[in-house]
């Protein structure tokens, strides 16, 4: 199994800046990608980027040039940097560890961007 606890979230006015972490636990090395989502109330819950083991990233249009997704391997942790933040980002961001068999999902941090 995989634990994944997400921080970082929080209150950013519009144009502002956050990062969120997740920290990834237990079953590390069954780990072949990681990602970001996001959702908000009455949505499906959307991809923001995905990192996997190589490095190679990938990123929703909505946020491309404005979030770097990232991860420290030595300290199994993944992160995403949100710049230029927008109204529109607001929402429950959740990280994903994807394995050869299943995935994990983090319990999610609350994203308020306010305008």
């Amino acid at each position: 199994q995989v634990q994944l606890v997400e921080s970082g979230g929080g209150l950013a006015q519009a144009g502002g800046s956050l990062r969120l972490s997740c920290v990834a636990s237990g079953s590390i090395f069954s780990i072949i990608a990681m990602g970001w989502y996001r959702q908000t109330p009455g949505k499906q819950r959307e991809l923001v980027a995905t990192i996997n083991n190589g490095g190679s990233t990938n990123y929703a249009n909505s946020v491309k040039g404005r979030f770097t997704v990232s991860r420290d391997n030595f300290a199994n942790t993944m992160y995403l940097q949100m710049n230029s933040l927008k109204p529109e980002d607001t929402a429950v961001y959740y990280c994903k560890a994807n394995l050869v068999l299943g995935a994990y999902w983090g319990k999610g941090t609350l994203v308020t961007v306010s305008s």
